[in-house]
């Protein structure tokens, strides 16, 4: 260490809450249209998607989870980094059966921000995998490219404009969550 200058630390606390079954829950582009914009003194904003709406697919996640009560959401989306927003606040845009899952986000506020922004999605969530160590996960994205190899198969790609809504990328998901629950 140089005199007076602090050494850059790249020590991230561990998560409250590790274990157990996760789901990576990215927003746009899963629960609304990907085209979100942030706008001066509207904030977050939907764009180009008419007939859309913010978090629109919602009660169909927290259908879909009902099943699995045990189930943790990790939440992989940028908007805890972009929207400057304490994990609770932005799970508060969540239905209340959804926001009583969330355990954490990928992103922390002691990481370095840049850093952070400029890994690829299935970076990000991998090494929040390694530092939570759940029993079993999913992701839920619509960011495919650069995922590692070996959790590929652990993405369920949403679709762009419908997100989780889009049938074949529901009964994936289905599919998916059953298997989960099916390893034990």
């Amino acid at each position: 260490m140089l005199t007076g200058v602090p050494e850059p630390s790249v020590y991230v606390p561990p998560p409250r809450r590790t274990g157990g079954r996760v789901l990576m829950l990215d927003f746009d582009g899963v629960l609304h249209p990907e085209s979100v914009h942030l706008l001066h003194r509207r904030g977050p904003t939907l764009m180009d998607a008419p007939g859309h709406v913010l978090f629109e697919h919602c009660g169909l996640l927290e259908e879909v989870l009902l099943p699995y009560a045990d189930l943790r959401i990790v939440l992989s989306t940028s908007w805890v980094r972009r929207y400057r927003g304490s994990v609770r606040r932005v799970s508060r845009k969540l239905t209340p059966g959804l926001q009583a899952r969330v355990v954490g986000a990928t992103y922390h506020s002691a990481m370095v921000a840049e850093e952070f922004a400029a890994a690829p999605r299935g970076m990000q969530i991998w090494a929040d995998v390694l530092r939570r160590k759940p029993t079993d996960w999913l992701a839920l994205d619509d960011d495919y490219l650069h995922w590692p190899t070996w959790c590929r198969d652990r993405l369920v790609r949403t679709d762009p404009l419908l997100g989780i809504s889009e049938p074949s990328v529901l009964a994936n998901l289905k599919a998916k969550l059953f298997r989960m629950y099916q390893k034990g």
